[in-house]
């Protein structure tokens, strides 16, 4: 008999972002391998960025991408040092 592999379960996660000056807005984590240029955020009405990603249950850590500057994401909930001696924004899916 054949096992069937279960899919992971994914939960969807929007990112938010405001800046309306900003040109282009990125997310970049744990859950991408910290790439700076796969997850766009699109921008909406007033300087809203967002984009909304599928993401396995756990704990991830971020980073926005602002026109090339990593920041920490304000609107986070909790926080945790990273290895460059700033923050990493956290998320509990």
């Amino acid at each position: 008999m054949k096992k069937r592999s279960k899919k992971p379960i994914l939960v969807s996660v929007t990112f938010a972002y405001i800046d309306p000056i900003a040109g282009a807005v990125f997310v970049a984590g744990s859950f991408n391998g910290w790439r700076p240029d796969v997850a766009a955020l699109t921008q909406s009405a007033r300087g809203s960025w967002e984009i909304e990603l599928l993401l396995p249950p756990g704990r991830h850590e971020y980073l926005l991408v602002v026109d090339g500057k990593w920041v920490a994401d304000s609107l986070a909930s909790e926080f945790c040092p990273n290895p460059y001696g700033g923050v990493n924004a956290v998320i509990q899916v």
